[in-house]
């Protein structure tokens, strides 16, 4: 999960630096709970007395999220507001940017995380020091007042009455704050009693799915709107600043000249910023250009303000076209424009920042060769005032498409809160966690900063990316695990591409059903064509590892808990028989009948044998090693989170069953008995040295527990990975919602969401940032498959096949979809004996030979009719109990601002 080499591991362990408990100094702490046999008592209650009316409340579409001033609720918020790969931007609660990690300072070793400090924290037993990436800023979140590096603002001059008033836009001048998140988008109101306006301020960068270029804008849109609400008329006038960002961090005494240049277009004001230095200079990391820009004609603009406090002459300053300032001194800018408005009537303004920095630090160089070429949009712009210019000319349709995602989304039956959560972790993406260079390769860190290599075992867990920008993930597929990550003559996948030596057996599984996936949001077989014979190949690899021929993995293999376990492990098996099936499928497409028949005997063997071997009547569990028996960690007898995760992929590709339902609900039952708990305290004050990724008072479901209160429980050697199981990590809760969901436990999963959504309340910490090893945790995107599973989707773009099966509320039921080539939203309604479902596709277009849906109601149906728009649509249609399929043939291509209308009649 978190450590890359061998040499590392071992400084790791002599000197400690995991900060888990194992320390030479903290050893005695740990002699009595872990390696003596009174190991903890298991203290999870059975009986989770939870209120019903809580409960229920969590399927209501309820209310959009709403963080506010006056409940001390917007100082820990940082919303990522730049474009995809282009460092980390947030929007902080009050509306103004901070963080600033644009720089390329990131790297492990020299700084991780978003705010590289260490806290101290008390598990219950003992005081800790807890680093980024163990967790440092879920104990002490970072705070925006303390990283706005960077002076940025507006402010407002009212001229009302013959009365003068002016506030900026912060959380200090205004009675009232509200932030309202709908990822990629933020909407911030401020208000004050008796006050004459009301302001409205809408935050983003251009973010498209299926277009993951112009998602990668390094640019943040800051849209606002400053309405009259008095009976009178009034001179609004705003005036919005930037501070020259070039060569923040090396710009010091005697290294160079800040420069501010005015640019005046139709269209536009510019202030282009940038720094005039030595050679030398012009080659670190924060070397580069910004630019801040009003998108609307004449208005004024000063190269150089000094600002503070805001006062009327700020307003009416005379035009300045060009400033310097010899470094260190800061350099401010400020465009602004004045209008009569009406009551009722609003002056709008859109204003947006951009940055251009193109210099790798010097250690992620050595990490990837890639990187030397600089980063991706760079290679399309030479500067952030080509990146200005470039949003200026498509306005109208980045913008348009931006917020039409962000209704298309969020114009759902399902609740709200659980949009959100479900989907805000792609702003992963938007962070200093992800690069793409200027080759096109996308590479990231599991956590901003931490553990490089775009790592198998962890990426694997991410749904996100896939089914919203599928052209990275396919990349990453051919450029890595199947080019440089990848073993020719043994079909091994190096788990961290060019920066390991070795494969990871989930790692491997998991990145055959990604090869799966990653074809099914393909608009054809291409992708699978070219790539098959590798993948065949890394699929070998994965079958080589059941030595002794029974369907399950039996080599000791480096995992996603950082250790090599030994034995047949219920979660690396079951994982391996999904990728199996995934290739089988794979195999079948490419006529490759004998290489899917064999795949076939070892899905067939594996999961008759793990039901048969590795179920206890409970749970799945870890048959250890014949000969070395318990001696090394391992979770054996214990309660495993991802004991039944390859059926959890399973139904994220729309494969069929590999493990019995009533085995899989069972063990998923276990994990709800022994596992979840809706305050960790108890658990986690005598279960010690786990991170802090969950605090006393919060819910979660621990990794892995001891129910039968077995002496030595995960194995006799234990190492400093037992850490781990004492953890809340929400990737691995994400996975297990989703496969709650899947199986159709959905109230399970509604509230396992749920206590995640609540840890990150905004009251708490940063809600857009779920921590694992450091910030914006990759594995975190996992929390789109509860979407997924929600809707019963499934989709296969060469054979233009998809499915909707609703969780719930299937008589009213509304969703938003991606595919292939096309997103949009499909409908169901239930009205008497009429059954009616809808697709209207927003943007794009979808091919669709088959259509599979559910029947609402049991009983036949009579009739059908399929109406595209206007047009009837011939179709064949065919019922199997409650599964209904429509087949068109030929094959039925929807345009965008199409509807597609299918009528059913019992």
């Amino acid at each position: 999960m978190h450590q890359y080499n061998a040499k590392r591991r071992d400084f790791i362990k002599k000197a400690g630096l995991l900060t888990i408990g194992l320390a030479a100094l903290q050893f005695p702490v740990w002699a009595k709970s872990i390696f003596a046999f009174d190991y903890p008592v298991h203290n999870i209650p059975e009986q989770k007395n939870i209120d019903p009316l809580w409960i229920r409340s969590l399927f209501n579409r309820g209310a959009v999220t709403s963080y506010l001033k006056s409940r001390n609720e917007l100082k820990y918020i940082g919303m990522p507001v730049g474009g995809l790969h282009a460092g980390t931007v947030y929007l902080g609660g009050d509306g103004r940017l901070w963080l600033w990690q644009i720089y390329n300072e990131t790297f492990e070793g020299n700084q991780e995380g978003i705010d590289p400090k260490t806290v101290s924290w008390n598990d219950g037993t003992t005081t800790r020091k807890i680093r980024p990436r163990d967790g440092s800023a879920y104990i002490e979140p970072a705070i925006a007042n303390n990283k706005r590096i960077l002076e940025q603002g507006f402010a407002i001059k009212v001229v009302s009455n013959g009365k003068t008033l002016i506030r900026e836009l912060n959380e200090d001048q205004w009675d009232e704050v509200e932030f309202n998140p709908a990822y990629p988008i933020a909407d911030i109101t401020y208000s004050s009693k008796n006050f004459p306006v009301i302001v409205h301020l809408r935050a983003y960068s251009p973010f498209i799915p299926l277009d993951a270029s112009d998602s990668a804008l390094p640019l943040t849109i800051l849209k606002l709107e400053i309405k009259n609400i008095s009976r009178s008329p009034a001179q609004i006038s705003l005036l919005g600043w930037m501070e020259n960002g070039a060569n923040k961090l090396t710009g010091k005494e005697n290294t160079g000249k800040r420069i501010n240049t005015v640019l005046s277009g139709p269209e536009t004001t510019s202030i282009f910023s940038r720094f005039e230095a030595s050679a030398n200079l012009k080659q670190t990391t924060d070397s580069g250009t910004m630019c801040f820009t009003l998108h609307k004609p004449k208005a004024t603009a000063q190269a150089s303000i000094n600002l503070w406090p805001v006062e009327e002459k700020h307003f009416n300053l005379p035009e300045i076209q060009n400033a310097m300032v010899t470094a260190p001194d800061k350099l401010v800018g400020a465009i602004g424009i004045s209008q009569d408005v009406e009551p009722g009537q609003s002056l709008h303004s859109d204003y947006s920042v951009s940055w251009h920095f193109n210099q790798p630090n010097p250690g992620l160089k050595k990490l990837v060769k890639n990187a030397e070429a600089g980063f991706y949009y760079a290679s399309r712009f030479k500067d952030a005032l080509e990146v200005s210019q470039y949003l200026s000319t498509h306005y109208k349709r980045l913008t348009h498409t931006t917020e039409l995602w962000s209704k298309t989304w969020n114009d759902t039956s399902l609740p709200h809160w659980f949009m959100e959560r479900t989907f805000l972790n792609i702003g992963t993406l938007a962070t200093a966690n992800t690069y793409r260079f200027a080759d096109g390769r996308f590479w990231s860190w599991e956590g901003v900063g931490a553990c490089a290599g775009t790592c198998t075992h962890v990426w694997q867990y991410a749904q996100a990316v896939a089914r919203i920008f599928p052209e990275l993930e396919r990349g990453l597929r051919q450029q890595v695990d199947l080019g440089t990550g990848f073993k020719e003559d043994s079909g091994a996948i190096m788990f961290r591409g060019e920066n390991e030596t070795h494969p990871a057996i989930d790692g491997q599984a998991g990145t055959i059903l990604r090869f799966y996936r990653e074809h099914q949001m393909s608009a054809d077989d291409t992708f699978l064509q070219h790539n098959w014979p590798g993948i065949r190949k890394a699929v070998q690899f994965m079958l080589a590892q059941d030595k002794n021929g029974d369907g399950m993995t039996d080599t000791p293999m480096e995992n996603t808990l950082d250790a090599i376990w030994e034995g047949e492990i219920a979660w690396i098996v079951g994982l391996c028989i999904a990728a199996a099936r995934a290739a089988q499928a794979m195999a079948e497409e490419m006529n490759d009948t004998g290489f899917a028949e064999i795949c076939a005997n070892y899905v067939e063997n594996g999961s008759k044998n793990m039901e048969k071997e590795l179920f206890n009547g409970a749970y799945f569990i870890h048959r250890p090693d014949p000969i070395q028996g318990r001696r090394k960690l391992g979770s054996y007898n214990t309660c495993h989170i991802d004991q039944v995760y390859g059926q959890s992929w399973a139904f994220q590709v729309g494969l069929p069953r590999i493990l019995s339902k009533e085995k899989s609900v069972a063990a998923l039952k276990a994990l709800w008995k022994y596992n979840f708990t809706m305050d960790v305290g108890p658990y986690i004050k005598t279960h010690t040295g786990g991170r802090p990724y969950a605090l006393a008072g919060e819910g979660g479901m621990v990794m892995n527990t001891n129910p039968h209160n077995e002496p030595k429980p995960f194995g006799e050697d234990v190492s400093w990975q037992l850490g781990y199981f004492h953890e809340c990590m929400s990737g691995f809760e994400h996975q297990v919602a989703a496969h709650l969901m899947a199986e159709g436990m959905t109230e399970e999963s509604l509230i396992l969401t749920r206590v995640i959504q609540d840890r990150y309340h905004a009251a708490k910490r940063n809600p857009f940032n779920e921590i694992e090893c450091s910030d914006h945790y990759a594995r975190a995107m996992a929390s789109y498959g509860t979407f997924i599973t929600a809707c019963g989707f499934e989709y296969h773009g060469p054979k233009a096949y998809i499915r909707f099966a609703p969780k719930w509320n299937k008589q009213n039921f509304k969703t938003p979809f991606t595919s292939a080539s096309g997103w949009g939203t499909y409908q169901q309604q239930k009205n008497g004996l009429k059954q009616v479902h809808q697709l209207n596709l927003k943007y794009g277009h979808l091919q669709l030979q088959q259509l599979s849906l559910e029947k609402v109601e049991n009983g036949q149906i009579k009739s059908t009719s399929v109406l595209l728009g206007n047009t009837a649509i011939p179709h064949n249609f065919k019922q199997n109990g409650n599964a209904l399929n429509i087949v068109f043939t030929p094959k039925l291509t929807i345009q965008q601002d199409q509807n597609l209308i299918i009528t059913i009649l019992s």
